[in-house]
């Protein structure tokens, strides 16, 4: 590291540590050079900290520098005279300031104005800027014409994607064109409008879930940072007031997040709030229809005092939502002009990682600097983005509702609307079709589909899949159906307005799944495979997974200046070269793991290979479920909950591995403690159990319900421990389950994780051996050896979630805690070196369950329990 770099102020909050220094600095050389860095801060060292600070340490100077060096420039390539050009070099200097100067007196005024309001009522809400919501009332009180199709008689053939997605020249969608006509602007391109406020540089920082960008925000409330540009001062009460300039932050969400309107927010499905939103601002609804709070010309004002209000301090998504709220003004439209005047921006992973979002939030990412948090389920993100799936009973629903739709609709029907709904149906008949052959032949309960014996049906040759393609999208065909299959279902029973109707509303509509699914058909992948699977829960499903991230994320490194990946636990960062970044030279990448805060005395980390009796522990898939092994991990647990504590959390492999192990114990009588009628028993006396519940298959909106679970066993055993008085409890997990990330077990929730097995996937399930094979073969293709790559990345995902699991246990500098990895294989150099390396620096050799009591007790006996 050069001298240079040791000076650099940061101005962090608190005196940072050494490795915080370290992380800091990487960062921003990271910014400086253009890099894509990958960076590991196991959780408690402050990363978000690190990174704000190191990020808009880089910003400001950049500004600062870019100001001085323009300057510079005009100066070297011109022939005035030296006063003219110092006159210029003021005049450039001051115009910046009037702009910040200008956009700071508005701000000053809005925090006045908030600081009296607040004074004078503490709960209340001023009621002078509250829209009459009134117009909203009407808004699904239309008769079934409104579900009718508009004609369509396009011939484009959808080879140029953005005129099929009805984009202009700048990108915009049609959506977006109409809602800047009505707010008095023209889409022009930029050269063409001069008054445009400048795109300066700025921050995206992304993050996997709303509530962690709300804990950032916190963070970032935290940080006071020195100006970009310094106006020179007149006396020194003006010099003191420089030295601070507050941080311009906007956090953009969803519809789903933001919509204020009552009578679409309430759809609660995301892709109903979305397709009803955009039905609301078509030029063919009716004025008493339209969104009240929409952004048009007329409210302007409101939509300036919105972007006022906004950055006049760091506020999180729900505070946008009441802003918005309380100035009458739809903030999902207003954020977006407001997001030229910020340096940082928060969004949520499908806004930056989802080109189609980014396209409809007008977000361009050219030139800016990309953070991405929490970037170990990278991959996985996106993969999910891009992958979807349908069921035999939602295809068979969609026909239904669709063949109801043409019964009511077929004498409006006209031209191009009757071809592409009759080719719609053929294309659903034809995934019926195979799905039913499945069920009733299929010797295994998954396999890869070959397309071509997929689109076998009736006159399938001879579609446009391109035209077919854009007419599902501009048509809004899914939601038209989705709509009048309610409208039909309120007339014929009135009841369903109530409690029914809004439970129908909570999933996303059937033809809106198959739709999405029929066009990742038409338009496949070379880096995606189909599949099919059955069981109990959905039946026979289709499938369609994207196997390789690279291409959908090739547009973030290349439009972004610089990317950094963040993440607690980022190990084994090879993969990021490999199955990410694979495009990239290795000079463009940079990676940090940096140590933790703790004192090596506060870790004891130990590979556990030999059971009480002097066996091997093998979990391997083939020998865990042997009576004796199961009956050596039980007396194991029950050694290890007797020599550490308050909590200790135990993680499975796998929630059947779970079941089997649970349902063992309690039938298995114990031998080291007559008294107890069971294992189960016998560690149940030593301290309270309490086990994850599985979650359920997601849908549009089920996370409620394994979050509600997760949240109260969780609480049960918090409790327990804190009652405890040093006696705790165990809380039996899963790696990869609710409770393996984003949870804190700090303290005594967590003084010793213990992880049982090593989770590989199922290497014959027909999803893992599609995503070997192609791993196998990119890297034969890029002349490495394609077996060893396979194997690699194989290795990588089960350590990546053993790594989740076992970082939950260390959050702060005073923590401490005991790591045990149960599995002969962890003694092997090839696993240990893909651990974190604050772990792998402090690991001891493999040993035997007896030498683990004593350096238990010999652990815990230093510290103040």
């Amino acid at each position: 590291m050069q001298d240079d770099t040791r000076e650099r102020d940061f101005h962090h909050p608190y005196e940072p540590y050494d490795i915080q220094k370290q992380f800091m600095n990487a960062v921003y050389d990271c910014l400086e050079d253009g890099k894509v860095g990958i960076f590991e801060s196991p959780t408690g060292t402050g990363k978000s900290l690190s990174l704000i600070c190191a990020s808009l340490t880089w910003l400001r100077n950049y500004k600062r520098r870019n100001l001085e060096e323009g300057v510079v420039a005009d100066a070297a390539n011109s022939d005035e005279p030296a006063w003219i050009l110092e006159h210029a070099s003021k005049q450039k200097k001051q115009a910046a300031l009037a702009r910040r100067q200008d956009l700071e007196s508005r701000i000053a005024k809005i925090k006045a104005k908030e600081k009296r309001t607040k004074d004078r009522y503490k709960n209340g809400e001023p009621l002078n800027k509250r829209q009459k919501t009134a117009a909203v009332n009407g808004i699904d009180d239309a008769d079934d014409e409104q579900f009718a199709l508009n004609d369509y008689e396009s011939d484009n053939d959808g080879t140029n994607h953005q005129k099929s997605q009805g984009l202009n020249e700048l990108g915009l969608s049609t959506e977006n064109q109409i809602l800047l006509e009505q707010m008095g602007y023209s889409a022009k391109p930029k050269d063409e409008d001069n008054n445009e406020i400048p795109d300066e540089t700025k921050i995206f920082f992304c993050s996997r879930t709303h509530s962690q960008l709300t804990q950032f925000s916190n963070e970032l409330s935290r940080v006071k940072m020195p100006p970009a540009i310094t106006p020179e001062a007149d006396n020194e009460a003006d010099s003191e007031a420089s030295l601070i300039e507050d941080v311009k932050h906007l956090t953009l969400g969803s519809r789903k997040n933001l919509c204020i309107n009552p009578k679409v927010s309430k759809l609660r499905s995301a892709t109903a709030i979305n397709e009803r939103c955009m039905e609301l601002q078509q030029p063919n609804t009716s004025a008493e229809c339209k969104c009240p709070f929409i952004p048009r010309r007329g409210n302007e004002a409101l939509v300036n005092d919105f972007r006022d209000h906004a950055l006049a301090k760091v506020r999180d998504i729900e505070d946008l939502g009441t802003l918005g709220k309380k100035l009458g003004i739809c903030p999902y439209y207003a954020s977006r002009p407001a997001t030229k005047y910020c340096e940082i921006v928060t969004l949520p992973y499908p806004l930056l990682l989802q080109k189609s979002a980014r396209e409809a939030l007008d977000l361009s990412l050219k030139d800016h600097i990309v953070i991405i948090d929490e970037a170990h389920n990278l991959m996985d993100a996106i993969a999910g983005i891009y992958s979807v799936s349908v069921t035999l009973h939602q295809a068979q629903e969609a026909r239904s509702q669709l063949t109801t739709y043409l019964q009511k609709f077929r004498n409006k029907l006209k031209g191009k609307n009757r071809v592409y709904v009759a080719q719609i149906l053929r294309l659903i008949d034809s995934v019926i079709a195979y799905l039913q052959t499945k069920a009733a032949s299929s010797m295994t309960s998954d396999g890869m589909v070959d397309v071509r014996t997929l689109l076998t049906g009736k006159g399938l040759d001879q579609i446009n899949v391109y035209k077919l393609n854009a007419y599902l999208q501009e048509s809004r065909l899914a939601r038209k159906v989705d709509g009048y299959t309610t409208y039909a279902g309120q007339a014929q029973d009135p009841s369903q307005k109530g409690t029914e109707r809004r439970n129908s509303r909570q999933t996303v509509p059937v033809l809106t799944q198959v739709q999405a699914f029929l066009m990742a058909l038409m338009n496949p992948s070379e880096e995606g495979r189909f599949f099919y699977s059955s069981d109990e829960a959905s039946s026979m499903t289709l499938k369609y997974m994207l196997l390789d991230p690279t291409f959908h994320f090739k547009d973030v490194v290349e439009d972004a200046r610089a990317v950094v990946l963040a993440g607690g636990t980022m190990s084994p960062m090879s993969d990021y070269a490999d199955h990410l970044l694979s495009y990239l030279d290795c000079s463009k990448i940079m990676t940090l793991s940096c140590g933790h805060v703790i004192p090596p005395s506060n870790l004891l980390a130990v590979p556990v290979v030999q059971t009480l009796r002097g066996n091997e522990f093998d979990f391997t898939f083939e020998k865990r479920n042997s009576e004796q092994m199961m009956i050596d991990l039980a007396h194991t647990v029950l050694s290890l909950v007797q020599h550490v504590p308050d909590g200790v959390v135990v993680f499975f492999p796998s929630y059947s591995y779970l079941d089997t192990c649970t349902a063992a114990w309690k039938k298995m009588r114990s031998t080291s403690s007559p008294e107890s009628s069971s294992l189960w028993d016998s560690i149940l006396n030593t301290k309270p159990i309490f086990l994850e519940q599985r979650s359920q298959p997601s849908s549009d909106n089920s996370s409620a319900a394994p979050e509600d679970a997760r949240d109260s066993v969780l609480g049960a055993y918090s409790s327990a421990v804190d009652l405890g008085k040093g006696r705790g409890a165990v809380l039996f997990a899963v790696i990869g389950g609710t409770l393996s990330e984003g949870i804190n077990f700090s303290d005594a929730l967590g003084r010793a994780v213990a992880v049982i097995g090593l989770p590989f996937p199922n290497p014959h399930s027909a999803e893992w051996k599609a995503k070997t094979q192609y791993v196998s073969a990119k890297a034969t293709g890029q002349g490495r050896d394609g077996k060893a790559a396979a194997r690699d990345f194989y290795e990588n995902v089960c350590m990546r979630a053993v790594n989740q699991s076992v970082g939950r246990a260390i959050r702060h500098r005073g923590d401490y805690a005991a790591i045990l990895l149960l599995d002969r294989r962890y003694a092997a150099p090839r696993i240990q070196a893909k651990l974190p390396g604050w772990i792998r620096n402090s690991l001891a050799n493999g040993t035997g369950v007896r030498e683990v009591e004593k350096r238990l007790d010999t652990f815990f006996a230093g510290k103040n329990i």
